[in-house]
C-alpha cells in the first residue's frame, strides 16, 4: 500500500513482547517508514510517561504519540523539555463507574493516572503492572479525581466476570477494554485511540485512505476500523481478527515487520 501517509502502531503485544523486548527488526522497520517520510504514531493504552521512553527505544523522536487509550496526545519534540509536551487531555468524572464496581467487587483494586509521573491508587497491585510513581490514597479520594484513565485489577477474577460486571453495571459513559488477564481499563466517553488518531489525521493532513493501523487488543479494534487497512496481529482475540482487514503474524514472529515492510514497496 504505497499510498499510506500515516500509520499508528499499537506497542505492547504489538511492537514489544510481553516481557519488554523490541526486536532489531521492528526497530529497523519502525525507522525505515518514519525515514521514508510517514508520519509513524504510537497508539497505546500506556500512560505517557511510559510510553514516551517507548518511543525514544524506538528512535522516534518527533511527531505525535497517543496515550491513555485515546485520553492524552502527546507532542515529541527533541527541542522542547523532556523532548515532549502534552498537547491535548481528556478527563472523566470516574466516580460513578468506581463505585458501581466497587460494590460488585469488594477487593478490587483501583488506579487513576496521575499525568506524567504514574498513578494514585487504592492498594498494592502486582508487582510490575503499574508503571511510575504509586501514591496510596483513600477511597473516596481516588473516586474524586478526575480522570484520564482509570485501571481496575481483581486479580481472582476473570475477564469474562468483568465483562458481565460492565454490561450489569451499565458502564455507558466511559469507553472500556478489557485486558488479557482480570483488568479493566476505563476512559472517557467517546475517547479510544482511534478519536485521537483522527484529530492528528486531520492536522497533518493526510487522507483518509492513507492510513494503516496495526495492534492486537480490544482496544485497537475502533483504531482498526478507523484505518484504511487495518491489520490485526496473529495472536489477537477472534474479536479483534474480525474487525481487521487482514491479518498477521503474531508478535513471536514479529509480525508487524511485514506489515511495515510492506509500506516501503
Amino acid at each position: 500500500m504505497s499510498r499510506c501517509e500515516l500509520v499508528a502502531l499499537d506497542v505492547d503485544g504489538t511492537l514489544m513482547s510481553y516481557d519488554g523486548i523490541v526486536s532489531d527488526e521492528v526497530r529497523e522497520a519502525v525507522l525505515a517508514v518514519r525515514d521514508s517520510g510517514r508520519h509513524v504514531v504510537l497508539a497505546t493504552g500506556r500512560s505517557a510517561h511510559s510510553a514516551v521512553p517507548v518511543a525514544r527505544e524506538l528512535g522516534l523522536t518527533d511527531g505525535w504519540l497517543v496515550a491513555s487509550n485515546g485520553a492524552v496526545t502527546v507532542r515529541l519534540d527533541p527541542d522542547v523539555d523532556d523532548g515532549h509536551e502534552i498537547h491535548k487531555v481528556v478527563t472523566f468524572d470516574a466516580g460513578p463507574a468506581i463505585r458501581a464496581i466497587a460494590m460488585e467487587l469488594p477487593d478490587a483494586l483501583f488506579a487513576v493516572e496521575a499525568l506524567g509521573t504514574g498513578f494514585r491508587v487504592s492498594g498494592d497491585f502486582p508487582d510490575g503492572e503499574l508503571s511510575g510513581r504509586l501514591d496510596v490514597v483513600p477511597f473516596d479520594e481516588l473516586a474524586a479525581t478526575p480522570a484520564t484513565r482509570v485501571v481496575i485489577r481483581a486479580p481472582g477474577a476473570s475477564p469474562d466476570l468483568f465483562h458481565e460486571l460492565v454490561e450489569r453495571v451499565g458502564l455507558h459513559e466511559v469507553e472500556y477494554a478489557v485486558g488479557w488477564s482480570a483488568w479493566l481499563d476505563l476512559t472517557p466517553g467517546g475517547v479510544s485511540k482511534a478519536s485521537a488518531l483522527e484529530e492528528i489525521r486531520q492536522a497533518v493532513g493526510v487522507e483518509p485512505f492513507a492510513t494503516v493501523a496495526v495492534g492486537d487488543g480490544g482496544n485497537d479494534v475502533q483504531m482498526l476500523r478507523w484505518a484504511a487497512r487495518g491489520v490485526a496481529m496473529g495472536h489477537a482475540t477472534q474479536h479483534v481478527r474480525d474487525s481487521a482487514d487482514e491479518v498477521t503474524g503474531t508478535i513471536e514472529d514479529d509480525g508487524a515487520v511485514a506489515v511495515l515492510r510492506s509500506l516501503l514497496v
